[in-house]
């Protein structure tokens, strides 16, 4: 135990074996025991308290199809299998979200505790628990019961992470669910760089043509809805709905799509859904199987969160992007030292709150921590990207911290029977804003948006006015005005982050949408085939044709095949020839995308000074494409636009070189763009090396279906991890699905990684929902059984 100790309070494997004195190998040996020993459970049967029988099968990947004879059961064995499986990564995310992982890892948590504790989430989920009604309280408090019963019966072999942290985890509550909720919802719809480029933007450049090219994104008129898809607005002067965006996240985007029995082999829909999220060695996302009382379901939950987010059960499928609706605005607040401890608000000084904290740090001082609050919320400004911080007060009001519903939402979804009861199951969930496919075995399919969104006065980009009444909310956007649509004459629905509705929509739907190049290929592809196959979603889910280069390319070839140098001659030739598919050995691929970061990084360097470039780098992104076909409000101030392409061109041909060799040719994209799965330890001494895992260089970018992010250095940080396709005529009832970062998060486990290779060749697994087929299919069965038939 020691040892463990060691290596989670970060000394380096070398020199814990120069203090042992043995090899490296034997260490090897012995950490392979380690994880052996934790992950051994050979029992087929527990007794544990549940009123009837509950089974826990599990296929070939270790995801577990649950059977039991009621609704409490069925959750108890939910939470019994998650625990098994996932137990750290439930302990993590909860002290993330209530503000406590400086107690396990000392000061380097300091800044996510504050954070969230700014935010309140976790008296935001207390508040939400005396708000569940009965039946949905129940459920949570089965699931509860499961997680706790697991670790008391397992105390010997909890996950290898406790003993390198050295702590034993304590007993879990309902309660902690919807913190984890809550952290997610805020992760999806906080987005502080979003306003605060603007903000800097609109400081920097005044309200000149120049900050509304800047706000400019690109392909903005790629839509979810269509014309016919609801009754436009007449007889007013129409206002945006919403804007495509610059966004630092614009990369890290979902897809979904439906497709009516028009457009299928079967005449019965087929729905498609592939969430991108941040990858890791642990999957967010759990997989499951939950069959008895009022549910069989199937498909992927939120790891802590009781309910399946992407699935389908017998009469229904469905699939979710995030459609980045704005559900909170940052607010200036007044200040006045005649008035001392008071914002203005309509002319009079209010008095502002405070609420006082202590987080505890391990191997360090106890922490004060004190959130001042303005009517409109806590103070953040502390929290804001540079120079963004430094502009004074600057007060939060998100919609997540008064309501929730998502996971009584969830549920209802789960049991959902058509198209009709499906939406309707959404009524109570209000943050965050998704865009919602589904279909039904009746053949109907529809398109909802979850949610709630903030009506205001006013659009606007980057702060508002904290004192002004005129900048505060007027209300809710109703749940039966929300956008939605079934069954369109055109036979599908598709959804890729992009613009929600087009401006006629007769609402304001506050909108800061990502570009719709990713949306405009899946129209693209959904049309180019009378009939689609299952296997033909499978190719959608993995297509890398990248129209964001496909537009930029031809603009930027005349400017820089004149130059005689031959290595930026090989590289034009390549560019000339690329078909913009974003495959993994592509040096096209390659040369066009650390271009473009690097192009980038000079346009925002050419208006932003040192402090804020890095940031505003990420928000000109759509101008840094126009810009390479003209600049007609001189965004170059010596006006030398072509001039700064062609040494931009040089540079990252040069930064090419000296990276990859002097054969252009054999450059790849793979050689950046590479799927590291890390560990939430991973920078803990040498815990990188022994729970991390991948590195393989894999295909799409930042702009493709098969969405693969970009992080630091061009590294695939981000993108569709799990994918699940739904083809509504299978008999019996099945899905497919691939979850790169696989089922178990215990390290050691077979579950651990075995289902990336699947992923990066694009195979997928099937989970059925038939009992008999379970059966057949599952290679580990445990039986739980009440506590009074121990005997």
């Amino acid at each position: 135990m020691e040892i463990l100790r060691q290596l989670g309070a970060g000394q380096s494997i070398h020199s814990i074996c120069q203090e042992l004195q043995i090899p490296t190998e034997d260490f090897h040996s012995w950490w392979q025991e380690q994880l052996r020993r934790r992950n051994q459970d050979t029992r087929n049967h527990v007794t544990v308290p549940v009123g009837a029988d509950v089974s826990i099968r599990r296929d070939r990947h270790g995801i577990p199809h649950i059977t039991a004879d009621n609704d409490s059961d069925l959750f108890f064995g939910f939470g019994w299998a998650i625990a098994e499986d996932r137990l750290f990564q439930l302990d993590w995310l909860r002290r993330k979200a209530v503000g406590k992982l400086s107690e396990i890892i000392g000061p380097d948590g300091l800044v996510s505790d504050r954070l969230v504790r700014t935010i309140g989430l976790g008296h935001i989920a207390t508040a939400e628990w005396e708000q569940l009604t009965s039946p949905v309280r129940e459920l949570l408090e089965a699931f509860t019961a499961g997680i706790n019963a697991w670790m008391e019966q397992n105390a010997d072999r909890l996950p290898i992470e406790f003993s390198l942290l050295d702590y034993q985890p304590g007993r879990w509550r309902g309660v902690d669910c919807l913190a984890i909720e809550s952290e997610f919802r805020w992760y999806l719809t906080g987005r502080f760089p979003v306003i605060c480029m603007p903000e800097i933007a609109q400081r920097t450049l005044g309200d000149t043509p120049l900050f509304q090219e800047f706000l400019r994104a690109e392909c903005d008129e790629e839509s979810i809805l269509h014309a016919g898809d609801f009754t436009p607005a007449t007889g007013m002067q129409l206002e945006p709905s919403g804007e495509v965006v610059n966004d630092p996240d614009g990369h890290v985007g979902s897809n979904n799509w439906v497709l009516s029995g028009a457009h299928t082999e079967s005449q019965l829909p087929i729905v498609a859904s592939d969430p991108h999220i941040a990858f890791g060695a642990v999957s967010c996302w759990y997989e499951v199987h939950l069959s008895g009382g009022s549910f069989n379901v199937a498909g992927t939950s939120y790891a802590g969160i009781p309910a399946v987010m992407i699935g389908r059960n017998e009469q229904i499928a469905w699939g979710l992007t995030n459609n980045i609706c704005s559900q909170r605005d940052l607010y200036q607040e007044k200040t006045d030292p005649e008035h001392p401890e008071c914002f203005l608000f309509d002319n009079n000084w209010e008095p502002w709150r405070e609420r006082t904290e202590t987080i505890l740090v391990r191997h360090a001082a106890p922490q004060p921590h004190t959130t001042r609050l303005s009517r409109n919320g806590p103070l953040v400004d502390a929290f804001l990207p540079a120079p963004a911080n430094q502009y004074g007060p600057v007060s939060l009001h998100w919609l997540g911290m008064s309501h929730g519903g998502w996971l009584t939402g969830m549920l209802g979804m789960n049991r959902a029977t058509d198209v009709t009861t499906f939406r309707e199951a959404l009524r109570p969930w209000h943050v965050p804003t998704f865009s919602m496919v589904c279909a039904d075995i009746q053949g109907h399919i529809g398109f909802h948006t979850s949610g709630r969104i903030p009506q205001r006065k006013t659009i606007k980009r980057g702060f508002r006015r904290g004192w002004d009444p005129a900048d505060q909310w007027l209300g809710l956007l109703p749940f039966d005005a929300m956008p939605s649509v079934t069954d369109p004459d055109r036979g599908w629905i598709a959804s890729a982050n992009n613009r929600l509705a087009p401006n006629d929509f007769p609402y304001p739907l506050a909108g800061t949408w990502t570009s719709g190049w990713r949306g405009q290929r899946i129209r693209e592809m959904i049309e180019s085939k009378p009939t689609l196959l299952v296997t033909d979603m499978g190719s959608m889910q993995l297509d890398t044709l990248d129209l964001h280069a496909a537009a930029a390319v031809p603009h930027l070839l005349p400017i820089i095949e004149t130059s005689t140098h031959p290595h930026i001659q090989q590289a034009v030739t390549l560019l000339r020839e690329w078909d913009f598919r974003a495959e993994a050995d592509s040096a096209a691929t390659a040369i066009f995308n650390v271009f473009f970061t690097h192009w980038c990084k000079a346009v925002s360097a050419e208006r932003f000074d040192s402090e804020s470039s890095e940031l505003m780098q990420a928000g000109v992104f759509g101008i840094a494409a126009r810009l390479l076909q003209a600049d007609p409000y001189s965004w170059f101030v010596e006006g030398d636009r072509e001039r700064r392409i062609q040494e931009t061109f040089a540079a990252t041909i040069d930064y090419l070189v000296e990276e990859c060799g002097d054969n252009v040719s054999a450059w790849t994209w793979g050689h950046f763009h590479r799927l590291e799965l890390r560990h939430v330890l991973s920078s803990r001494g040498d815990l990188g090396a022994l729970l991390d895992y991948g590195g393989n260089g894999v295909r799409g970018d930042m702009q493709t279906v098969g969405n693969t992010g970009s992080g630091p250095l061009w590294t695939a940080a981000t993108g569709g991890g799990y994918r699940m396709i739904t083809d509504l005529s299978t008999t019996p009832p099945t899905l497919l699905a691939v979850d790169a970062q696989s089922q178990s998060g215990r390290p050691g486990s077979p579950w651990y990684t075995d289902q990336l290779h699947d992923w990066l060749q694009g195979h997928y697994h099937e989970i059925p929902l038939d009992t008999e087929q379970v059966q057949r299919d599952c290679t580990h069965h445990l039986k739980m059984s009440p506590l009074a038939s121990a005997d």
